[in-house]
Order: C-alpha cells, then structure tokens, then sequence
C-alpha cells in the first residue's frame, strides 16, 4: 500500500496565482464575463491547462445560478427522428460549452412526463428541450408550467422549432403525382403522433391541390413489421404507388411486395421519408424526403441558451423564438432525395 497522500485538487487560488490575476478574475474568465482583456484570458486559460484543472458545475451554479446544463425530456427515442435528435443537441450543447442531462417518459402518459420533468427540474438545469410527438405532452405541459426556458420539438406546427412535414408530404406525394401516378396511397404513422398527422395532412392536401382522387390510407406503427403487413393491403387497392410515413415503414412494405411477386417499381412505386441510412442500400434504392436534424438542433440549443442567459422563464412559443431572429422560429425545409423507387406507372 502506498504511504503517500492524496494530492489535493486544484482549486481557483491556484490558477490565479500562476496567472498572476486575482481570484475574481478567474471566476470571470470561468463564467465567460466579457470584461477581461484577451491577454488576460489567454493566460488563465493557459493557467488552467497547466495545472489540470476541472470546472465543478456545482460550484459554478452557487455563484452564477446556472449550470450550463440543457436537461432533455426525450420520448420514443428509439425511433430514428428523436434518436437523430438526441445526437445533433448533443453535439450542439456540446460545441456550445453546455452538458446535457435526459429524462425519458412514455409521451402518451401523463404522469410519467410530469415524473421526468420534475426529475430535470430538479437537477437545476438552465433550460429544458422537450420532444413532444403526442399532444398529451403538450397538456401536461401547459398544465404543469415548468417556471424555465424550454423548447418543444417533434410537434409537427406546433413545435417551436420544426421541419415543415405537410410540406415533407406534399414533396413526396408531388414526386410520384409527377412520374405520371394517379392512384397514390399512404402507409401513414400512428395516429397519436403530431408529426404523422401532419404528414397524412399534406398528403391529402397534395392530391388536392392536382386534382387526383384522395387514395386509401393504411394505418402503421413506424415499425418495418407494420410496413410488410400492409403490403396485401396496398395490392388490394390498386394503387400504383405509395408514399410512406417513415423509411422503415417503406423498407417493410418494400419487402412485403417483393415477397408476393410484385416489382418495385414498376408495379408499385415507393417513396419514403427521413433518409435512414438503410434507405440508400434497399433493392431499389429508396427515394425519401430527408430531415435536416442538425439544423432542428442547432436552433433548439441556441434558443435555450439565449433565453437562459437573459433570465427569461417558462415555455417558448412562436412570439419567444422570433425576439432574437425573426426568421429562426420558421420551419425548416425538407430536402427530396431522389432515388430508383419511382418510374412511371406501367401500363
């Protein structure tokens, strides 16, 4: 066993001294006060490194009341979208100098969302970031207050911050009306999702708007399962052509048509939507409309930041995201990504 003793941490007195500042300086430096001379700040920085030393976030809080923690209230985060999600806010708290804490919850559960807010609530986070696809989440939100900047994502129009779904639909629908298809069906995602709706919406909205007959629509569950199983369905209508809710919706269907007989896509042409990595490596490849979650995540952690830092409390809504930028609470385009799953229908 070793006699010696244990080294003690390093601690503000110590960066200040081999900076030759004082101990208010370090702690405006730590707290990235703008009155400290670049040169100042170069040395302490330089201080710090030297001597290895580690923030303590809990001492930080006791001075600056903040944690430059963003807590997360995730839901269903084994679905492409929030699991994307999750990544990018990392990424983008983590370029920022912010940590995350989540919280999970079955988002069509009203006391297990309240559970984990009230758990985030009480890790002292600055500001909360809240992936609500059901509208239940948004009851209990509104019901419960959480009394801290937060942001709702995953909430089709009423997010604040969102990708224009119905326009995500209208893309996808547009692409098959435009190989010459007539008779489009929609493999749609669960009902209780705000973001299925909207995509049902605009699909209904698009043939609309070209004058087509509305088509059946097949109810999913995101799953490639409930995409494979629909595929008698599909065949039974008639369609030539359809548009899928999600990728792995579109991969199952994609593979239930193969297996009775049918060609994709020249029986049956398949547009899906988020861009799922599989998606470019089906047979066919598959053509999907794609959402662009690291501009989501982007916008998301920066409102959080910028409305912690000013003290401002309670939920974001469209009036809070355009006070800094009147053109960041607008929804973010879906991009058409172009692929072999759609040909003109055959004869």
């Amino acid at each position: 066993m070793s006699d010696s003793k244990p080294q003690r941490a390093v601690g503000v007195r110590d960066v200040a001294a081999l900076a030759g500042v004082s101990r208010q300086t370090v702690s405006r430096v730590l707290n990235d006060h703008p009155d400290v001379a670049p040169d100042t700040h170069a040395r302490v920085v330089a201080a710090m490194e030297e001597l290895g030393y580690r923030m303590n976030n809990a001492a930080r809080a006791l001075g600056t009341h903040r944690t430059r923690t963003i807590g997360v209230l995730a839901s269903d985060a084994l679905q492409y979208g929030p699991s994307r999600s999750m990544a990018a806010i990392e990424a983008s708290a983590r370029e920022a100098g912010y940590w995350l804490t989540a919280a999970f919850a079955d988002s069509g559960d009203g006391a297990s969302v309240t559970a984990a807010i009230e758990h985030l609530r009480g890790q002292a986070v600055d500001g909360l970031i809240v992936f609500a696809p059901h509208a239940r989440t948004l009851d209990v939100l509104d019901a419960l207050g959480t009394g801290i900047p937060t942001v709702i994502l995953h909430a089709a129009e009423r997010a604040d911050f969102s990708v224009d779904q119905r326009a995500g639909a209208r893309l996808a629908v547009a692409t098959l009306a435009d190989a010459g298809h007539e008779r489009i069906a929609h493999l749609a995602g669960p009902r209780d999702w705000l973001e299925a709706e909207a995509r049902t919406a605009g699909f209904a909205e698009e043939l609309a708007a070209r004058g087509l007959p509305q088509g059946p629509v097949f109810a999913g569950d995101w799953s490639p399962r409930s995409g494979h199983e629909a595929a008698a369905d599909v065949i039974a209508s008639g369609a030539t052509a359809v548009f899928a809710a999600n990728d792995q919706m579109a991969l199952g269907l994609l593979g239930g048509l193969r297996a009775a007989g049918i060609s994709v896509p020249h029986r049956i042409s398949i547009v899906g939507f988020d861009d799922v990595p599989e998606a470019a490596y089906a047979w066919p490849p598959l053509t999907t409309v794609r959402q662009d979650f690291e501009e989501l995540a982007r916008r998301a952690v920066a409102r959080v930041i910028a409305r912690s830092g000013s003290g401002a409390g309670g939920r974001t809504g469209a009036d809070a995201a355009a006070d800094a930028d009147p053109h960041a609470a607008a929804p973010i385009a879906p991009v058409l990504v172009i692929r072999d799953s759609v040909v003109a229908p055959s004869a």
